[in-house]
């Protein structure tokens, strides 16, 4: 059974930083696409990085250089870096997984974390 729990979401300043981290039970990243994603409101989920399985890390275009995925093998968890947060970056953030191939439609994904909200202050 996949389970993913989420943590590290909070309130924090504009220009500040978060990690996330997203505690993986029953997958090994060497078969599974790990992913996260963000859920604002009024707004659609959307992707924001992922880590495939050949370990390759993607992050959507609009976030480079201030979002980064990376797992520890070891503990089997997945983090995101977020730096130079703005306000609109608030959202739920999800991490979510799905096997073999990367996707960056949501709905193809298979297991989800309970999401873990950030809220960024102007």
């Amino acid at each position: 059974e996949v389970q993913l729990v989420e943590s590290g979401g909070g309130l924090v300043q504009a220009g500040g930083s978060l990690r996330l981290s997203c505690a993986a039970s029953g997958v090994t990243f060497d078969d599974y696409v790990i992913a996260w994603f963000r859920h604002a409101p009024g707004k659609e989920r959307e992707g924001v990085s992922c880590r495939t399985t050949s370990g390759l890390t993607l992050n959507y275009a609009a976030l480079k250089g201030r979002f980064a995925i990376s797992t520890d093998d070891a503990t089997n968890t997945v983090y995101l870096q977020m730096n130079s947060l703005k306000p609109e970056d608030t959202a739920v953030y999800y991490c979510a997984t799905k096997r073999y191939s990367y996707t960056g439609n949501g709905r193809l994904y298979t297991d989800w974390g309970q999401g873990t909200q950030v809220t960024v202050s102007s």
